[in-house]
């Protein structure tokens, strides 16, 4: 019996190996990012000197947009390949970030919620840049959903601090 519990548990433990592909998948996910990157880059770059202040404004905020994306994938991957399947072995390397292996599933959590407030706030500023363009429902929606996800993020906070206190 002891042997079938053995090899049981060793194949639930094996069984994280699984998830890897979903990291890769995110990876990918990083490489399609930044060929947006690059395509919203290249559209913008040229309207620089003829564009007023607002266009300007929201072709950066669009940039960050991409960026703030590919660095909360890079997160994921990182912290969860981490905590859920191995190790990642830099060999000490320099340019290791300092927070890799230290981040644990409540603080990529909060990372997590924290990164959709920022992208959240960013498409609300771009709607407020062209509010023209919107009803006043349309904005009453983006005004709404942008405040769930600060609310959320506040209670996320909130609950964390409350179970760590319990520790």
């Amino acid at each position: 019996m002891k042997a079938i519990e053995h090899k049981l548990e060793s194949f639930m433990f094996n069984s994280r190996w699984l998830l890897a592909p979903f990291y890769i998948g995110l990876v990918l996910a990083i490489c399609i990012l930044l060929i947006k990157f690059v395509k919203e880059f290249v559209a913008f770059a040229p309207t620089v000197l003829t564009a007023d202040g607002g266009e300007i404004i929201i072709g950066v905020l669009t940039l960050i947009d991409v960026v703030m994306i590919a660095n909360l994938l890079i997160i994921i991957v990182f912290a969860g390949y981490e905590n859920f399947v191995s190790k990642i072995n830099t060999d000490e390397n320099e340019d290791r970030p300092s927070w890799m292996g230290h981040v644990g599933f409540s603080d990529l959590k909060m990372k997590l919620i924290g990164s959709i407030v920022a992208i959240s706030g960013i498409e609300l500023l771009k709607a407020f840049m062209h509010v023209e363009s919107y009803s006043t429902e349309q904005l009453a929606w983006k005004v709404g959903i942008h405040m769930t996800f600060v609310v959320s993020g506040v209670l996320y906070a909130l609950m964390d601090r409350l179970s760590s206190k319990d520790h």
